[in-house]
Protein backbone atom coordinates (compact mmCIF):
# COMPACT_ATOMS: atom_id res chain seq x y z
CA UNK A 1 0.00 0.00 0.00
CA UNK A 2 1.62 3.23 -1.13
CA UNK A 3 0.33 6.80 -0.94
CA UNK A 4 2.42 9.02 -3.18
CA UNK A 5 1.61 12.66 -2.57
CA UNK A 6 3.27 13.80 -5.81
CA UNK A 7 2.55 17.51 -6.16
CA UNK A 8 -0.41 17.57 -3.83
CA UNK A 9 -4.00 18.24 -4.71
CA UNK A 10 -4.33 21.61 -6.39
CA UNK A 11 -8.07 21.31 -6.95
CA UNK A 12 -9.91 24.10 -5.13
CA UNK A 13 -13.36 23.83 -6.66
CA UNK A 14 -15.70 21.07 -5.62
CA UNK A 15 -19.26 20.26 -4.81
CA UNK A 16 -20.90 20.11 -1.37
CA UNK A 17 -21.34 16.74 0.31
CA UNK A 18 -24.84 17.66 1.47
CA UNK A 19 -27.24 20.57 1.04
CA UNK A 20 -26.32 22.17 4.40
CA UNK A 21 -22.78 20.85 4.55
CA UNK A 22 -19.64 22.95 4.48
CA UNK A 23 -17.53 19.97 3.38
CA UNK A 24 -16.67 19.86 -0.33
CA UNK A 25 -15.78 16.83 -2.44
CA UNK A 26 -12.64 17.55 -4.45
CA UNK A 27 -12.04 14.05 -5.82
CA UNK A 28 -14.40 11.11 -6.10
CA UNK A 29 -12.49 8.40 -7.94
CA UNK A 30 -14.72 5.34 -8.24
CA UNK A 31 -12.03 3.44 -10.10
CA UNK A 32 -9.56 3.48 -7.21
CA UNK A 33 -12.13 3.97 -4.40
CA UNK A 34 -10.72 7.30 -3.21
CA UNK A 35 -12.59 10.39 -2.01
CA UNK A 36 -10.85 13.63 -1.09
CA UNK A 37 -12.89 16.26 0.78
CA UNK A 38 -12.11 19.63 2.27
CA UNK A 39 -13.75 21.97 4.75
CA UNK A 40 -12.87 24.93 6.94
CA UNK A 41 -12.55 24.14 10.65
CA UNK A 42 -11.57 26.29 13.67
CA UNK A 43 -7.81 26.44 14.14
CA UNK A 44 -6.46 24.61 17.19
CA UNK A 45 -3.93 27.39 17.79
CA UNK A 46 -6.40 30.25 17.32
CA UNK A 47 -10.13 29.38 17.58
CA UNK A 48 -11.03 32.72 15.95
CA UNK A 49 -9.32 31.60 12.72
CA UNK A 50 -10.39 28.89 10.32
CA UNK A 51 -8.00 26.52 8.58
CA UNK A 52 -8.62 24.29 5.57
CA UNK A 53 -8.80 20.61 6.51
CA UNK A 54 -8.53 17.92 3.83
CA UNK A 55 -9.64 14.37 4.37
CA UNK A 56 -8.60 11.47 2.18
CA UNK A 57 -10.82 8.39 2.35
CA UNK A 58 -9.39 5.25 0.73
CA UNK A 59 -11.33 2.01 0.55
CA UNK A 60 -9.06 -0.94 -0.24
CA UNK A 61 -11.21 -3.61 -1.87
CA UNK A 62 -10.76 -7.08 -0.41
CA UNK A 63 -10.05 -9.86 -2.88
CA UNK A 64 -9.31 -7.42 -5.70
CA UNK A 65 -7.68 -9.14 -8.67
CA UNK A 66 -4.62 -7.95 -10.61
CA UNK A 67 -6.86 -7.98 -13.68
CA UNK A 68 -10.37 -7.11 -12.50
CA UNK A 69 -11.91 -8.56 -15.66
CA UNK A 70 -10.27 -11.95 -15.03
CA UNK A 71 -11.64 -13.70 -11.93
CA UNK A 72 -8.78 -16.23 -12.13
CA UNK A 73 -5.95 -13.66 -12.03
CA UNK A 74 -3.92 -13.47 -8.79
CA UNK A 75 -5.08 -11.34 -5.88
CA UNK A 76 -3.76 -7.78 -5.87
CA UNK A 77 -1.37 -7.15 -3.00
CA UNK A 78 -0.06 -3.69 -3.97
CA UNK A 79 -2.21 -0.58 -4.17
CA UNK A 80 -0.62 2.69 -5.33
CA UNK A 81 -2.37 6.05 -4.94
CA UNK A 82 -0.86 9.19 -6.47
CA UNK A 83 -2.75 12.32 -5.51
CA UNK A 84 -1.47 14.11 -8.60
CA UNK A 85 -3.16 11.47 -10.78
CA UNK A 86 -6.33 11.36 -8.69
CA UNK A 87 -6.70 15.14 -8.89
CA UNK A 88 -6.13 15.53 -12.61
CA UNK A 89 -9.14 16.85 -14.46
CA UNK A 90 -9.42 15.20 -17.86
CA UNK A 91 -12.97 16.24 -18.70
CA UNK A 92 -12.86 18.33 -21.88
CA UNK A 93 -14.15 21.89 -21.77
CA UNK A 94 -15.14 24.25 -24.55
CA UNK A 95 -13.11 27.43 -24.96
CA UNK A 96 -13.34 30.22 -27.50
CA UNK A 97 -10.19 31.04 -29.46
CA UNK A 98 -10.21 33.46 -32.37
CA UNK A 99 -14.00 33.38 -32.65
CA UNK A 100 -14.14 29.56 -32.86
CA UNK A 101 -15.11 27.06 -30.14
CA UNK A 102 -12.45 24.42 -29.36
CA UNK A 103 -12.37 21.42 -27.02
CA UNK A 104 -9.53 21.49 -24.48
CA UNK A 105 -8.45 19.22 -21.64
CA UNK A 106 -7.61 20.71 -18.29
CA UNK A 107 -5.24 17.92 -17.26
CA UNK A 108 -2.13 16.38 -18.72
CA UNK A 109 -1.23 12.68 -19.15
CA UNK A 110 -4.93 11.93 -19.68
CA UNK A 111 -4.18 9.36 -22.38
CA UNK A 112 -2.56 6.96 -19.92
CA UNK A 113 -4.96 4.25 -18.77
CA UNK A 114 -5.94 4.32 -15.11
CA UNK A 115 -5.41 1.24 -12.96
CA UNK A 116 -8.72 0.18 -11.50
CA UNK A 117 -8.88 -1.66 -8.18
CA UNK A 118 -12.59 -2.27 -8.48
CA UNK A 119 -15.28 -1.84 -11.08
CA UNK A 120 -15.98 1.72 -12.14
CA UNK A 121 -19.76 1.62 -12.62
CA UNK A 122 -19.42 4.04 -15.53
CA UNK A 123 -17.22 1.58 -17.47
CA UNK A 124 -18.18 -1.64 -19.22
CA UNK A 125 -16.18 -4.71 -18.15
CA UNK A 126 -16.46 -8.12 -19.75
CA UNK A 127 -14.81 -11.50 -19.38
CA UNK A 128 -14.83 -14.46 -21.79
CA UNK A 129 -16.93 -17.40 -20.62
CA UNK A 130 -17.13 -20.85 -22.22
CA UNK A 131 -20.42 -21.55 -23.99
CA UNK A 132 -21.38 -24.94 -25.42
CA UNK A 133 -23.02 -24.33 -28.80
CA UNK A 134 -23.92 -27.27 -31.10
CA UNK A 135 -21.36 -29.48 -29.36
CA UNK A 136 -18.58 -26.92 -29.70
CA UNK A 137 -17.18 -24.83 -26.84
CA UNK A 138 -16.91 -21.15 -27.76
CA UNK A 139 -15.64 -18.32 -25.58
CA UNK A 140 -18.04 -15.39 -25.68
CA UNK A 141 -17.74 -12.09 -23.77
CA UNK A 142 -20.04 -11.78 -20.77
CA UNK A 143 -20.76 -8.42 -19.16
CA UNK A 144 -19.42 -8.13 -15.62
CA UNK A 145 -21.10 -4.74 -15.13
CA UNK A 146 -24.30 -5.08 -17.18
CA UNK A 147 -25.80 -1.71 -16.20
CA UNK A 148 -22.91 0.15 -17.87
CA UNK A 149 -22.57 -2.23 -20.84
CA UNK A 150 -26.05 -2.00 -22.28
CA UNK A 151 -28.04 1.06 -23.29
CA UNK A 152 -31.37 1.47 -21.51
Amino acid sequence: FVLDSGIGCPVVAGYPVGPNDEEYVLVNNKCQCVTVTSKFVPSKENPDEEVLERNIRIIVPLKARENISDPLSPLRTTFVYRLSELCKNCKPIEIELGGAIHQAQQGNSCEEPQTCYTYDRNECYSSPVPLLYHGEVRHVPAALTPASCFAE
